[in-house]
């Protein structure tokens, strides 16, 4: 467990934002993370939102080496499996269950499984978790929740999801127990459609600053 949460937050402090993706057709899938990469946010989350979803995670750990690819919306062992068969790098999910959890100590691939109340966190925290998943961020409270959990699980650091926009992003990014966030505003649906890879690495650049500011 150890090493898998030391190579899962290599991959989380090595940028403030993690794109959260979902790849409606899979010719997007290359380009987008290539522009998104080369913008500085080599590491992404795809959803497993759409049909194309494991082929897009496939293609993108096979043509993109200088990113890394990541899967979203885990709901099952299933998933998981899928998942990292097709070069997912890490592993997210919006919340956690038992099955989940046995497929990550199964497996050889970090997990980032999703946690809101305490209860949660401690339960994750009781199974050697340090790192999670807060979603939906703003839903649930937001910075100033994420804030008054760190002085009674002071260990325990947290990529807040759902509700994040380059607007308020800093105010999560500048706790002591956020190691970063997770957003799609990097990757509008607007620019991924017209294939304005120019504007998603400009987004992604802009965003690589939010930590610097």
């Amino acid at each position: 467990m150890k090493k898998k949460t030391e190579r899962l937050m290599e991959v989380l402090s090595g940028q403030p934002v993690i794109p959260v993706l979902k790849i409606d057709r899979i010719a997007d899938a290359v380009p987008l993370v290539r522009a998104l990469a080369k913008g500085g946010l080599p590491a992404v989350e795809i959803t497993l939102r759409t049909p194309d979803a494991i082929d897009a995670i496939r293609l993108v750990a096979s043509d993109v080496p200088e990113a890394i690819v990541g899967a979203g919306t885990i709901l099952s062992g299933k998933d998981y499996s899928a998942a990292e068969a097709a070069g997912a790098q890490f592993i997210v999910s919006p919340g956690t269950t038992q099955e989940l959890l046995d497929a990550a100590n199964r497996s050889s691939v970090p997990f980032l499984p999703g946690a809101i109340t305490p209860s949660e966190i401690m339960a994750m925290r009781e199974e050697g978790y340090r790192v999670l998943k807060f979603f939906p961020a703003e839903q649930a409270g937001g910075a100033a929740f994420l804030k008054s959990l760190s002085a009674p699980l002071p260990d325990i650091r947290f990529c807040p999801t759902g509700g994040i926009s380059s607007d308020n992003a800093r105010d999560y990014l500048t706790l002591a127990n956020v190691v970063c966030v997770g957003g799609s505003w990097v990757a509008p649906g607007k620019e991924i459609a017209a294939g304005d890879w120019s504007a998603v690495e400009e987004l992604a650049r802009a965003a690589t600053m939010l930590a610097r500011q």
